[in-house]
């Protein structure tokens, strides 16, 4: 998979958590992903479907790093994920996801986002509905980990 498409995902990711819930990650290395057990407690997922290809972009993250995030955000810590939290990780899949597209435009990609799924619950799976690779890039934070996952057909 080209670099190029996914760095965008990596960069809207850190600018919408820094930006809106003063909350910094730390890239950690890539790797390819071989099943759909999600590395987290509560996932977004949103799929993509464009001219030169079609695909999903995932972000889960730990209850702690999502009930923290919920905190910086709102000013209300709720004591478990709930539908609140829920809401909010699809509308962070939905920003993370716009930024990219924007990024990704300016480099002659386009592509049509479609609404984001959430997905909590612990041993979770996530289905990306498209025949590529999956790359994994795992997150780090002092408030717990978050991983983002992309997959597109050929590009």
């Amino acid at each position: 998979m080209n670099v190029e498409f996914i760095n965008p995902f990596l960069s809207s990711l850190l600018n919408v958590l820094s930006t809106m819930a003063q909350t910094e990650l730390k890239p950690g290395k890539p790797s390819l992903k071989k099943d759909e057990l999600a590395r987290g407690d509560v996932s977004g997922l949103i799929g993509m479907v464009g001219p030169q290809t079609k695909g999903s972009l995932s972000i889960t993250f730990d209850e702690n790093l999502a009930l923290t995030i919920m905190e910086r955000m709102l000013g209300e810590r709720p004591d478990a994920v709930n539908e609140e939290v829920t809401d909010m990780v699809g509308e962070i899949t939905n920003m993370v996801t716009g930024g990219a597209k924007n990024l990704l435009g300016e480099k002659g990609y386009e592509f049509d986002m479609a609404t984001p799924v959430v997905v909590s619950g612990k041993g979770h799976t996530i289905a990306h509905k498209c025949e590529g690779a999956k790359v994994l890039i795992p997150f780090t934070s002092a408030d717990g980990n978050a991983n983002i996952e992309v997959s597109f057909d050929k590009l």
